[in-house]
């Protein structure tokens, strides 16, 4: 599948405000700065689609991208930034949850993780969240560019071990440098998209 159109459609709080096309739907979930907007911006091969922030939990909406007019990819908040407050975590909390509740097109979650570090205690907790809605899930480990050939097996087990991936889900290793897994992305979104009916 090649890439051809892709733009931010809507951005939405609740479920009044999502599409009512019933194309296909990716999630996108993730700490705050683990790379979500260079995840989207190398995928979709734009430069300034989604914009990377210093700051962390710059994204307050879900954001549903339009993706040559079939499919959509859904960014989220990011999850465990300290100074967000508590209120606006619960608001975002809440925003999730409903859009999990009630999405029927959604196909699958690609959580991000960082590669070089072991999953924290809120990656735990969001991959177990997400199974709990026995959501098929693909955890993406970004920044891959900056980890040596001979540790990527060490962080690997290290990324499944904490996790604990049920059969079913698997692990992408992936980098916006060398655009290693964007292929494979890309074939698990066309494979996904395919309509079944």
């Amino acid at each position: 599948m090649k890439i051809t159109s892709a733009e931010l459609k809507i951005m939405a709080t609740r479920r009044s405000q999502y599409p009512e096309d019933m194309k296909s739907e990716f999630l996108l979930v993730g700490r705050s700065n683990v790379g979500k907007s260079s995840f989207i911006n190398t995928l979709l091969g734009r430069k300034n689609l989604a914009r990377t922030s210093s700051h962390p939990g710059k994204t307050q909406t879900l954001n549903f991208y339009e993706v040559n007019k079939e499919f959509y990819l859904i960014d989220v908040p990011g999850y465990g930034y300290a100074e967000v407050s508590k209120k606006r975590r619960e608001k975002f909390g809440k925003m999730i949850e409903e859009y999990l509740e009630t999405r029927k097109q959604l196909k699958r979650v690609f959580m991000i993780v960082d590669f070089r570090h072991k999953p924290t205690e809120d990656d735990v907790l969001m991959y177990n969240f997400l199974k709990y809605y026995n959501l098929p899930v693909t955890i993406v480990a970004t920044k891959a560019d900056k980890i040596g050939a001979s540790k990527k097996d060490k962080c690997k087990k290290q990324i499944t071990d904490t996790l604990d991936l049920v059969v079913g889900d698997d692990l992408v290793i992936f980098s916006s440098v060398t655009k290693e897994g964007k292929d494979k992305i890309i074939k698990t979104i066309e494979d996904l998209s395919v309509d079944t009916i």
